[in-house]
């Protein structure tokens, strides 16, 4: 195991490195970001936090794959589980994951800022195994949001299917908008409450003009 040394430590430990580790890339880019503050927050010296990572890069990238497993392990089943009980209203979907998202940033804020930073950043510039785990998340989350959608929600005198496209097509392009807006800044110290009221809001506007 390339982490052996760390994965030995007692879970208390463990914790304390990565939080620490986790507040200061969330707080700064990669190339300001300190690993002195790192080990200073976690409490240990400078030489054992390289003695269980061979360089800043190496905890770094260690840091995605972590937060990534454990989105996937506490994210993905509950969100099968609440889309199911949406009974196929694709904007009720959206409000569903805008929640869980919500309540997971209240839960693990430092995983939830990292990983905010790191979709802000340039995809391509991502080492190439996160690519791939963050597109197949993705993925797993689109397939459970587009299937068995009832577009008999949608209202009698339009074309279903291209009201879905146009509802779809303005969520994404809004996302956009808001990676655009949040590019550069610390998401560690914006207030993203009013960001989840005004998607909530635009999903009431949604479904006012496309269901019946």
């Amino acid at each position: 195991m390339l982490h052996e040394k760390f994965e030995r430590l007692d879970s208390e430990k463990q914790s304390k490195i990565i939080q620490a580790a986790l507040e200061e890339f969330s707080a700064f880019d990669f190339e300001h970001a300190s690993t002195n503050r790192i080990v200073k927050n976690a409490g240990i010296g400078k030489g054992m936090l390289f003695y269980y990572f061979n360089s800043k890069k190496d905890l770094y990238t260690y840091l995605m794959h972590y937060c990534l497993d454990r989105i996937y392990s506490q994210m993905v089943a509950q969100l099968q589980t609440a889309i199911q009980e949406s009974k196929g209203d694709f904007i009720e979907r959206y409000y569903i994951t805008a929640r869980l998202k919500a309540e997971y940033m209240a839960k693990e804020p430092h995983v939830f800022n990292f990983m905010s930073s790191l979709i802000l950043q340039d995809f391509l510039s991502l080492p190439t195994e996160i690519q791939q785990k963050m597109q197949t998340l993705q993925q797993q989350a689109y397939d459970l949001l587009y299937k068995d959608i009832d577009l008999s929600l949608f209202k009698d005198d339009i074309d279903s299917e291209k009201a879905l496209n146009l509802v779809r097509w303005s969520l994404d392009g809004y996302q956009q908008e808001l990676e655009h807006q949040l590019k550069g800044e610390q998401i560690s110290s914006i207030n993203l409450k009013n960001y989840w009221d005004e998607f909530y809001e635009y999903l009431d506007l949604l479904k006012k003009v496309y269901y019946q």
